[in-house]
């Protein structure tokens, strides 16, 4: 009973990242990996849940992101929660450079993956946090949506 589709590449997801945060705009970006951590990541040992990502000297950097190192690596170990590049376009990073400085705004990492050629993408959003009555908002339509779920199938 997965939700998620079929050929879904996804590596790992920041579940938190939605109920924290209210979602503006959406991002797709490379970011620059060793090759043990790209092996890590196949074996889906990455968390994102205390990532974020932080626009420094005209680069987007990914902060936070604790990917374990990989068992069998020969060459030298990685520190996990390093600072890693995130690629994107020096155009889409000039529009969110005004975006970003504003305040209440910053930048959430929602999702790692791969994409159909194999190549590790992360999706980042441009958010504004919620407040307390947000969150319990969206708990209550949370629950509202599963009440109504469990309805339907009991008249099935």
């Amino acid at each position: 009973m997965s939700k998620k589709p079929a050929d879904d590449h996804s590596i790992c997801r920041n579940r938190r990242a939605t109920f924290r945060f209210e979602i503006v705009e959406e991002f797709e970006c490379g970011i620059i990996l060793t090759g043990s951590e790209v092996k890590s990541l196949r074996d889906k040992s990455v968390t994102l849940d205390e990532a974020y990502a932080r626009l420094a000297d005209g680069e987007i950097w990914l902060v936070g992101c604790h990917i374990t190192p990989y068992v069998f690596a020969r060459t030298e170990v990685q520190e996990p929660t390093r600072k890693r590049k995130l690629l994107l376009r020096s155009s889409q990073i000039r529009k969110l450079r005004p975006k970003v400085e504003q305040k209440g705004f910053t930048l959430v990492p929602l999702r790692m993956y791969f994409n159909e050629r194999g190549i590790a993408k992360i999706a980042i959003a441009l958010a504004r946090g919620k407040t307390l009555g947000d969150k319990r908002q969206s708990l209550r339509t949370r629950d509202d949506r599963r009440e109504m779920d469990r309805a339907t199938k009991r008249r099935k």
